[in-house]
């Protein structure tokens, strides 16, 4: 009897070695991640530079210009934007507006596309209006195992993002500044209105009705955004619409200044145009460029 115990015993061990032998240990996503980043900043001379945020959850950040004014805070607007791409080759997935900005409150600025990423408003409360910062994340700060479909970034990738904050906190004052900007790159000569839009006009018609915003107004128009992208155009002169069914830029600028036969060009900051909300091919808080030919006016 003591024989055969002597022989399951010998056979158990040998059993628990050859599964334990067959085992393999399995790294975290967190180790993985650290390992990486952690070589990406000795590889390219940041060490000193990127610094790990004060509760060590995985994420290293650089303030690349701190801005100027007093240091943000939860309950400030922030009008902010940034680019997201691959710290391992430098792919841009995502740039987060061109053409108008993410702007909210300091506080709600811990998602971006659906992710939650609390790294970016830890970061801007340590920067000041116009500031700028890196911040690198590991996957599981970022868009961890899933990736973002919408933009080609993969699985468990560790992201390099950049966020730039505008000098101004109010939207209508960045806007004009952008205005103002394309302005004066493309040459242009605009009149400013009173209500913020500017327009040039090539022709004010010969028509006999005068605009009013009871009145439905035929026009061909070309709508783009600041960077030249065109995102709606009827030009057959099929459009048509009573005035104050349509954006306020329209409301303000066109009575008054252009009859039936009449041809404008307005740049139109966000407030007077699709606001926050936005609209298919229009981003939130976006500036718009009108082409506009009035057809026909009804009263």
């Amino acid at each position: 009897m003591l024989k055969k115990l002597s022989g399951y015993t010998l056979a158990l061990i040998g059993l628990t070695i050859l599964f334990s032998s067959c085992k393999k240990d399995y790294e975290s996503i967190q180790s993985v991640d650290a390992k990486k980043i952690t070589d990406y900043i000795s590889k390219n001379n940041l060490t000193g530079l990127m610094k790990e945020d004060s509760l060590k959850t995985g994420y290293y950040y650089q303030i690349l210009s701190p801005g100027t004014g007093t240091t943000y805070k939860n309950t400030d607007s922030v009008l902010y934007n940034g680019v997201v791409q691959s710290l391992e080759n430098s792919t841009v997935y995502l740039t987060t507006d061109t053409n108008g900005n993410l702007g909210t409150y300091v506080g709600y600025t811990n998602t971006l596309n659906g992710a939650s990423i609390p790294a970016i408003r830890d970061v801007i409360t340590k920067l000041k209006p116009g500031g700028k910062a890196r911040i690198i994340l590991p996957s599981y700060l970022a868009f961890g195992k899933n990736g973002l479909d919408a933009s080609n970034i993969p699985s468990n990738e560790n992201i390099d993002l950049y966020i730039n904050t505008a000098p101004e906190k109010i939207q209508w004052q960045l806007d004009d500044r952008r205005l103002r900007a394309f302005i004066a790159a493309k040459g242009l000569t605009m009149i400013k209105d009173d209500s913020r839009v500017y327009y040039s006009i090539s022709a004010v018609g010969t028509g006999t009705e005068v605009i009013s915003l009871t009145s439905t107004v035929t026009a061909k128009y070309t709508l783009r955004l600041i960077d030249g992208t065109v995102v709606q155009s009827s030009t057959d002169g099929t459009f048509s619409a009573v005035l104050n069914t349509v954006i306020p830029a329209w409301q303000k600028v066109l009575p008054g200044k252009l009859l039936a036969g009449g041809k404008i060009r307005m740049l139109i900051p966000s407030d007077l145009a699709y606001g926050t909300i936005g609209q298919t091919g229009i981003t939130a808080n976006a500036c718009l460029d009108y082409d506009i030919e009035v057809t026909a006016v009804t009263n």
